[in-house]
């Protein structure tokens, strides 16, 4: 069933644009309700909201919360509070929804809505295709309804601090928090087990969540690392979903080095379920490489973490992610959780005793070469002139060598390239090749 509004996670736009605004949010609102009545039974269901620390957060909070109420469900607010801390809030609050209002890793100026189901999984696309059928043409009246608060840190820190066996007393660590969610959770979790932090990006003031700091930006904290001796350097997104770390070094370590620290020591300790790992087709083939030489195996998805979930349960997995910093570990949460996966990897380095810069040695990347491209229309790739005949060109070449992936972001205007091959001089060739057939065919922003 074809979506209109909902992308790879969620709905997402500039706020004040046709897609995201207040009369928008409570047409969206009042229509999950109606989706909670009708697929669900919920006719007065409980729902929960929570938000990163953009300006425009709080106006669409209470205009969903509207939506909502008007439509007979019972809705609380969280406030400011990471995604996975929303979805843990869903299970543990008893509620038949929940709502995050992040726009995640893109720019203040943009924002977002989405949603999770009573086990603190995001919806499926069927379902969010059924949401969107039920939108009313306008909003039908302007109650705003008052919201009773209920606290969803306590709990997801209380989960946190049971993760880790012993204490990280002597540790310097750098946090970057990216001005976003996570900016009272994940340094209270690791002060929690004695860590000194030192932190980046821990002002928000609405309009400066990931600018120039946070999971796309890793470079502040890699030089904070550096310049204090940390152990190591953890960097969020803004809604606290995605993880990239750095080691001792300074060095940045991406989510399939993460993943694969990860897998390798749970297939060590027989704790990997099923023996496998589930990632996206962007992950690095040396993942593949990397945990079939230990005994497992690995499973792909198109990109999206709610597919890498979706895929786990179907295989029997407890563990999976994205190379962007999406790491899923079933056993704690049912979504991607930044905090999360760097105390498992600390969890690592406390096992082992190695630092990051030895641990991260485990995966040996294929070359590879990756852009994004702004472009002002998404046309179909398999219309385009040039395009799909260069990829397959450069698909014959590499044969099993290599890979070609080619696809719109879900989240943004952006085509999205990636290369991997034999050798440098190979992928640098053939993204050059991709980046011109791209430009010939479509108007680049």
């Amino acid at each position: 069933m074809k979506r209109q509004y909902f992308g790879t996670d969620g709905v997402r736009g500039p706020y004040g644009s046709p897609l995201m605004n207040e009369a928008f949010a409570w047409r969206l609102g009042a229509a999950a309700a109606r989706w909670l009545k009708t697929a669900r039974g919920v006719p007065a269901g409980k729902v929960v909201i929570g938000r990163d620390t953009r300006a425009s957060g709080a106006s669409l909070s209470q205009a969903v919360a509207d939506g909502l109420a008007h439509e007979g469900c019972s809705v609380y607010t969280l406030d400011v509070l990471p995604t996975p801390a929303v979805a843990r809030a869903v299970r543990t609050k008893g509620a038949a929804l929940g709502v995050v209002i992040t726009a995640s890793h893109n720019p203040a100026s943009d924002n977002g809505i989405k949603f999770f189901g009573a086990a603190g999984t995001k919806l499926t696309d069927d379902e969010e295709a059924q949401i969107e059928r039920l939108m009313p043409a306008v909003r039908l009246d302007d109650t705003v309804v008052s919201l009773e608060k209920l606290d969803g840190v306590g709990d997801y820190l209380d989960a946190a601090k049971t993760l880790l066996p012993s204490s990280l007393a002597g540790w310097k660590i750098v946090l970057d928090t990216a001005h976003g969610a996570t900016v009272h959770t994940s340094g209270a979790a690791l002060r929690f087990y004695g860590a000194e932090v030192f932190g980046i990006g821990a002002e928000p003031d609405g309009r400066n969540i990931n600018a120039g700091v946070g999971s796309e930006h890793p470079e502040k904290m890699c030089e904070a690392v550096r310049l204090h001796g940390a152990r190591l350097g953890i960097a969020h997104d803004g809604d606290g979903d995605r993880c990239i770390l750095c080691d001792e070094r300074g060095e940045v370590l991406d989510g399939d080095e993460i993943l694969t620290i990860l897998a390798l020591h749970a297939l060590r300790t027989g704790r990997l379920a099923a023996k496998t790992l589930v990632v996206t087709v962007q992950s690095n083939l040396g993942v593949d490489a990397a945990v079939t030489a230990a005994g497992g195996r690995v499973c792909r998805t198109q990109v999206g973490d709610r597919y890498v979930i979706e895929r786990m349960f179907a295989e029997g997995a407890g563990f999976g992610g994205e190379s962007s910093g999406h790491v899923i570990c079933a056993d704690v949460s049912p979504t991607g959780d930044g905090l999360v996966a760097a105390l498992k990897v600390i969890e690592v380095m406390l096992a082992t005793g190695q630092p990051l810069s030895e641990l991260r040695r485990a995966l040996v990347k294929f070359p590879q070469l990756s852009a994004a491209l702004k472009v002002k229309e998404k046309k179909p790739l398999e219309s385009l002139p040039s395009l799909p005949g260069v990829i397959r060109t450069i698909e014959t070449e590499l044969g099993a060598r290599g890979r070609v992936l080619v696809r719109y972001s879900g989240t943004e205007p952006k085509l999205r390239l990636l290369v991997e091959g034999p050798t440098d001089a190979v992928v640098q060739a053939a993204m050059a090749r991709l980046e011109s057939a791209t430009r010939a065919d479509l108007e680049l922003l």
